[in-house]
């Protein structure tokens, strides 16, 4: 599959991550005529992945982001509905964002890739599942590879892809124009590895952070406002793990080190602390910082 040939994108997942990536795709493949289909087979999902995207189209007129004509072309090309099978079925690309559980994937990718056209290029958003671990289940494992975007999608600009065993160069050419097309910065990955590139980067700084912590060095907040103010971080490490969940961090982390069996990989105490008491961050109301409801 060529990038000429990709017309029609499926998005499983009507989650925040989900919901993004298909917006993100639909505002900005407007030139290329992309017709975007996000998916999921939860009806309420569904519902409010739609009442959502009218919202934010709404809100990028009120500020002078699009024009009525440019809002009303967008929401002509996005499409939520719960026939998953349908829509993958009709699709050229198509990019998977549901619950990061490596069983449940390996169903799905199993399942839609018997139903998709031979050529239709099947990407998963997993930031931890390498696509080698689905390969097996999956028709034509070729075509797969990782499409990995970045919270929140329709700001952040970075996308990784990586490049498994059996993923062909054409793939990983047609991927990268589909990127740049839909207005990301990709970065190719030649070889697997756990966490990617910025996870893995972010992962050190993280680890670092919270021995500072643990030792008594500094607290939370100066910690955040030296890598913010000193570093030129957007957001400092426990800012971050608050946005993105506490309890996202231990999962990844927890598999991580079961994977490795390297101390380095493992969750921190502060974080298996946090997460004991549910304690997850900007979702619960409060984590390293507290947050109003």
């Amino acid at each position: 599959m060529k990038i000429e040939d990709i017309k029609t994108i499926a998005v499983i997942g009507a989650g925040v991550m989900g919901q993004q990536i298909a917006m993100n795709t639909a505002i900005n493949g407007r030139a290329f005529g992309y017709q975007v289909i996000l998916c999921d087979s939860f009806a309420q999902a569904v519902d409010k992945a739609g009442a959502w995207a009218r919202d934010y189209l709404a809100g990028r007129v009120k500020k002078g982001r699009l024009t009525e004509e440019e809002a009303a072309q967008v929401q002509a090309s996005f499409t939520a509905t719960t026939d998953v099978d349908g829509a993958c079925q009709k699709a050229d690309f198509i990019i998977e964002a549901i619950i990061e559980n490596l069983d449940i994937k390996r169903e799905l990718f199993a399942r839609i890739s018997r139903l998709c056209k031979p050529d239709t290029i099947l990407a998963t958003n997993s930031s931890n599942i390498v696509s080698s671990r689905l390969a097996d289940v999956t028709a034509h494992p070729e075509r797969l590879l990782n499409v990995h975007y970045f919270n929140p999608a329709l700001v952040m600009k970075l996308v990784e892809l990586v490049r498994g065993p059996h993923t062909a160069q054409e793939v990983i050419e047609t991927a990268k124009a589909f990127a740049l097309n839909t207005a990301k910065a990709p970065i190719i990955l030649n070889k697997e590895i756990a966490g990617f590139v910025a996870n893995r980067i972010n992962a050190a700084v993280t680890r670092e952070a919270c021995l500072l912590l643990e030792k008594g060095i500094a607290s939370v907040e100066d910690i955040d406002t030296a890598c913010e103010k000193g570093l030129g971080y957007p957001m400092g490490p426990f800012r971050l793990m608050d946005m993105t969940g506490i309890d996202v961090n231990y999962f990844v982390r927890r598999d991580r080190y079961a994977e490795s069996h390297d101390p380095n990989d493992a969750p921190s105490p502060l974080v298996i602390e946090k997460f004991e008491k549910g304690e997850y961050g900007k979702k619960t109301g409060k984590g390293w910082y507290v947050y109003e409801k």
